[in-house]
């Protein structure tokens, strides 16, 4: 038995996950980081006891509790190094959850605790090596091999977001240009989108948002599936950014399979079906075995079991 905890920005989400990695109960509360790292671990401390108790169980009957948090993490020293959006820094984490739990706490980043999950329970269960791709705000990943996170000698690989596919292209949010996460994540394809309307005043784009505050990742492919000319040419220069950087990615590790998650994975096949044969003419992927793309099964569970399986 295990808890895996998915500590986010805005909420905590917890489960207590069984072997077969289901879910059988979960809590979820605010994180309200502006209260500071103690308080958010006595949340979590909290949570647990309040997991285990509805159970039936004590906390020490735990095998360990996994927590996924953003940032950079290293999880030979179980502390949180840097997180932008939590009080954390240099944070030794897992000694502070463990030492009021009593139980053995493991430490990984989020999108690695996600991409664990899909690899034991999701969209790559039948897979060794696998790769996350999470298209929302940025772009995050998660490196499985053999079954194990990839996480660098320093815990911080992964970070796939932040590869130039532009030389001095758009300006990315971690300070370099021409970024992946600038062009193929969801901000990427809003400014592709309003970039298209500014030129196109007659695309059904314009009434689809409603203005260009209104654009979302929804409304280049709501328009191409109205026939609109402009919408069209918005999702396939999205496709394009995003098989560039999926070839690139797929060249240096050659995964079994990559699940994508986050808003934009939601649109299915009219995104896969021409990522997938793009991506495939982009990279070199000969011979008869193919790495497979197809979108994450787990949705926001995958960061709770992944989260519980750190420590397998």
């Amino acid at each position: 038995m295990y808890i895996g905890i998915d500590l986010g920005g805005t909420n905590i989400a917890a489960g207590l996950v069984s072997e077969n990695c289901d879910i059988l109960l979960r809590k979820s509360r605010p994180t309200r980081p502006e209260r500071g790292a103690q308080a958010i671990v006595d949340d979590m401390a909290e949570m647990c006891g309040e997991l285990t108790g509805a159970h039936g169980i004590s906390l020490k009957e735990l095998d360990w509790i996994g927590v996924g948090s953003p940032g950079s993490v290293d999880p030979l020293l179980n502390q949180i190094v840097f997180s932008g959006n939590l009080p954390f820094r240099n944070t030794p984490l897992g000694e502070m959850l463990s030492s009021r739990v009593g139980s053995p706490v493991y430490l990984g980043n989020d999108g690695n605790a996600a991409a664990l999950g899909e690899v034991y329970a999701g969209a790559a269960r039948d897979y060794d090596s696998a790769l996350l791709v999470t298209i929302g705000t940025g772009i995050g990943g998660g490196i499985v091999i053999d079954r194990r996170i990839h996480t660098g000698f320093n815990g911080m690989a992964g970070e796939i977001g932040h590869m130039a596919i532009v030389e001095g292209g758009r300006q990315c949010t971690c300070g370099r240009k021409g970024c992946w996460e600038a062009y193929a994540s969801a901000s990427g394809l809003i400014a592709l989108t309003r970039e298209a309307m500014e030129k196109d005043k007659k695309s059904s784009m314009w009434e689809l948002a409603g203005g260009l505050d209104r654009v979302d990742g929804r409304t280049s492919f709501d328009g191409l599936r109205l026939g609109d000319t402009s919408a069209r040419g918005v999702v396939d220069a999205f496709i394009r950014y995003l098989a560039c950087g999926l070839a690139n990615i797929i060249d240096i590790l050659q995964p079994a399979i990559v699940c994508l998650g986050g808003g934009v994975a939601k649109e299915g096949e009219a995104l896969l079906k021409p990522l997938r044969k793009l991506t495939r003419t982009e990279s070199f992927d000969v011979g008869d075995r193919h790495c497979e793309i197809t979108a994450a099964a787990l949705g926001n569970d995958a960061g709770i079991i992944g989260a519980a399986m750190l420590g397998k």
